[in-house]
């Protein structure tokens, strides 16, 4: 008898309860029936305790008319819409402020870092200066310094400060002149999103295709040609002009017309931007250094340029470093963004606060303030997960 038939005879004549295979089952069992029967008690206890308070743990009244007004709202609202629109406006306002603080954030950040690793002396420091005190002050306090002391020191309407290209600045917010879309601009709208899908098919197809083949298929310049192409095309469809220029004009004491910044938004944007940007600049800065010296040094050495070797040597292998840590900064500005309360920027944890004030509805609405954050903080990690999983190196 060899080895291996001894071995797999010892094994047959082990009793069950003795097998640390079956005990190990037997435990992950055992261990999942506790765990989910303590869930159970705990459910079942809190809906009897609710019960017994007269709590009312049902979404009706999301159909209730809200009666409160939301300052500045990105969509159409007023008082007489419901709970629901004033959530849907407040959770407009979260994206909105996270989104172009993310962008703002990154860029911001990126700049920090490269300034930081800069050979010049004075421009090194004054990035180690900005990244040191953005990460040693509470953001709460940063927000306080932009809203009260900055923004609240501001002119009045009448004595705006007026910058070139129509843009005023006063107590009230920021008005800039803005493009507005025009009743005839339905193909031009329409163009850009065929355009758009049409130019990320022909990118992915041609690079796909000179990725097997090897040979240069410009999908780069062909992707390029159909988002400027259609476009076009789309505004010689339009019976008329599809954009018109939308100027702020004073009319009595405030400004009509262009696109507004609340100083609400204005503060919790640039606070959130400028804080998650210095520690952001320390992940950049970090997996810039982590790539090998040799690689510079070689791509020196073949003749490529400094800002070559950034984009095509450097950063390509310090994203793999970067993009982990990177999506724990995103999801954190977005979860600041429940500090706008402090600020008066009504986002959805500042609507969630005041529809509980006036529906007396703590349970269902803390319950969807937290599905909100947390759909919002899976799907980012989602997608940047799949962009790492992406840039990451294949190993056999």
């Amino acid at each position: 008898m060899t080895t291996n038939q001894s071995s797999i005879q010892y094994k047959s004549d082990i009793p069950f309860y003795r097998d640390e295979r079956v005990l190990k089952i037997i435990a992950q069992i055992i261990s999942t029936i506790l765990i989910i029967g303590a869930v159970v008690w705990a459910i079942m206890n809190f809906l009897k305790a609710a019960d017994a308070r007269g709590m009312t743990l049902t979404f009706d009244f999301l159909k209730e008319a809200a009666g409160f007004p939301i300052s500045n709202p990105p969509i159409e609202y007023n008082p007489s819409m419901t709970f629901g629109r004033a959530f849907l406006v407040g959770l407009v306002n979260t994206l909105r402020v996270s989104v172009f603080g993310i962008i703002g954030a990154t860029i911001l950040g990126t700049l920090m870092a490269l300034a930081r690793l800069s050979s010049n002396w004075l421009l090194s420091r004054i990035a180690l200066i900005y990244i040191e005190f953005h990460r040693n002050i509470p953001l709460l306090v940063l927000l306080f310094i932009w809203y009260f002391t900055i923004f609240g020191q501001l002119p009045r309407v009448q004595e705006s400060i007026t910058w070139p290209g129509l843009v005023y600045i006063n107590r009230r917010g920021f008005y800039f002149t803005w493009l507005r879309l025009t009743e005839t601009s339905a193909p031009f709208v329409i163009s850009i999103g065929i355009g758009i899908l049409l130019s990320i098919i022909v990118y992915v197809i041609l690079r796909r295709r000179r990725e097997l083949t090897g040979q240069e298929t410009h999908y780069s310049k062909i992707s390029l040609g159909i988002l400027i192409i259609f476009p076009l095309i789309g505004w010689f469809l339009c019976t008329g002009s599809p954009l018109q220029l939308d100027v702020p004009v004073l009319e009595g004491f405030n400004f009509s017309g262009g696109l507004r910044f609340t100083p609400e938004f204005a503060a919790l944007f640039i606070g959130l931007t400028m804080y998650t940007a210095a520690f952001i600049a320390e992940v950049v800065r970090a997996g810039i250094q982590a790539v090998d010296r040799g690689q510079v040094e070689a791509a020196r050495a073949v003749g490529l340029s400094t800002s070559q070797v950034l984009s095509l040597v450097v950063m390509p292998q310090a994203l793999r470093v970067i993009i982990p840590p990177m999506i724990s900064q995103y999801l954190n500005l977005t979860k600041n963004s429940s500090l706008a309360l402090a600020v008066g920027f009504q986002e959805v944890f500042s609507v969630g606060k005041i529809t509980i004030n006036q529906a007396g509805r703590a349970v269902p609405v803390f319950a969807l303030v937290m599905v909100t954050y947390l759909t919002m903080s899976l799907l980012t990690s989602f997608v940047l997960n799949l962009y790492n999983r992406r840039i990451q190196f294949v190993t056999r």
